[in-house]
């Protein structure tokens, strides 16, 4: 049986892109067909819920887009901040804190579910702009900052 294929309103987009959506209504746009121009509507969604001009290309993260100013394509926070060229990692701009105590570490992880502090960092990358908290990686103390995605733009 073909799955029909469901054009999506912008509200709908809206709330998919919020984590509002209804459960029913995400598992039948899961099950469906994904119409040809979902990308660039869901963009238009992004757009539309930042304050700043430039365009952006791709989301990277929650609050964290590739977009093109005047030419260049930067790493720029929802909030406006930017943090650099694309292809470098934008964490090298952002304010880190890193939870490598067991006091800092037992904020997050209390009681017996808690890590070794030997064996594990936690570390947090927040905007300098606007404080968001924009990702957390878990590495082995010492590792180097995890570049996670270089979108191919060309």
């Amino acid at each position: 049986m073909a799955t029909r294929k469901t054009v999506w309103s912008g509200d709908v987009l809206r709330d998919l892109s919020d984590g509002n959506l209804d459960l029913q209504v995400l598992l039948e746009m899961q099950r469906g067909v994904k119409e040809d121009d979902r990308f660039e509507a869901m963009l238009a969604v992004e757009q539309g819920k930042v304050g700043w001009p430039e365009k952006i290309l791709v989301p990277i993260g929650e609050h964290l887009y590739v977009v093109d100013k005047s030419g260049d394509k930067i790493v720029k926070c929802s909030c406006g901040h930017e943090l650099g060229d694309y292809r470098q990692s934008w964490k090298n701009d952002a304010v880190v804190y890193v939870r490598d105590t067991e006091e800092a570490l037992d904020e997050i992880y209390p009681g017996p579910r808690k890590c070794d502090v030997t064996w594990m960092h936690l570390r947090e990358y927040y905007c300098p702009g606007c404080a968001t908290l924009l990702e957390i990686e878990a590495v082995p103390p010492g590792y180097p900052i995890v570049f996670d995605f270089l979108p191919d733009l060309e």
